[in-house]
């Protein structure tokens, strides 16, 4: 919707179900529901392609043939959006690289480098106050040195890295500096974020100040709390944590 309020452009999307809809603003939008209007994502996705879209959302990803056609229209200049049930951005581009036979999966992690603008990722965890759930995110923007570590197999682990050190630089951030702050601004408890955060033994050290050189986040009494956290995120289902696929061959 936020593209939808700011731009002039032909919007697409394959759903199921359709939970919401959108009216049209900016752009003009088309929505399409799988069993309703057409029968599968990758039919439904050929055919938007016919309908010289702007953007294309893919309510899921779910088989070979729906993440090579998706590739396929952001190598030609559209933007595609999608979802994949994932926990983080590491396990999303192994994810979308093993539904390839694999004498064909060397020319799709070149594809998914060359194409992918960013993943975000969260983990619905328990507020502190007890009022329901707030989102730990995890955003991963596809630079240089991602797009190295995408293509090359063997340092495809090596995406979580990037993901904490390019905070500062390009706005990422990974599952545990979001958990971390939250617990900070006082909406998760410490033994929550425990229990959900990637690498439990590096975060306790973090937390009491003497990992990685951190400094100390125990909060005080007097720690200010700040706002809810608010980020216009993909939806999530109960099957689990979902990721959010963006792809695009350039910027707009």
């Amino acid at each position: 919707d936020s593209i939808n309020a700011r731009r002039a452009c032909h919007i697409v999307t394959v759903e199921d179900p359709i939970e919401y809809a959108f009216k049209d603003k900016r752009s003009v939008i088309n929505q399409r529901e799988i069993g309703f209007d057409t029968l599968s994502f990758s039919k439904a996705l050929r055919a938007a392609l016919r309908q010289d879209p702007d953007v294309i959302l893919v309510g899921e990803m779910r088989d070979l043939e729906t993440i090579d056609i998706a590739i396929t229209a952001a190598e030609t200049g559209h933007l595609v959006l999608s979802t994949l049930h994932t926990l983080d951005a590491v396990e999303t581009v192994n994810r979308v690289v093993s539904v390839y036979p694999p004498h064909q999966q060397g020319q799709a992690r070149l594809q998914l480098a060359g194409v992918l603008k960013g993943v975000m990722s969260q983990r619905l965890v328990p507020r502190a106050d007890g009022k329901g759930m707030i989102p730990a995110v995890e955003v991963l923007i596809n630079t240089a040195r991602v797009r190295e570590l995408i293509s090359d197999p063997k340092r495809t682990r090596e995406i979580h890295d990037a993901i904490v050190t390019g905070r500062d630089p390009y706005g990422m951030i990974s599952f545990d500096q979001s958990l971390m702050d939250l617990v900070r601004r006082k909406l998760v408890t410490y033994e929550e974020a425990l229990a959900q955060a990637t690498n439990a033994d590096d975060f306790a050290l973090r937390y009491r100040g003497i990992g990685r050189g951190d400094e100390s986040v125990i909060p005080t009494s007097d720690a200010p709390v700040e706002a809810d956290l608010e980020m216009e995120l993909g939806g999530h289902t109960e099957e689990g944590d979902d990721a959010d696929f963006k792809l695009d061959r350039f910027k707009r």
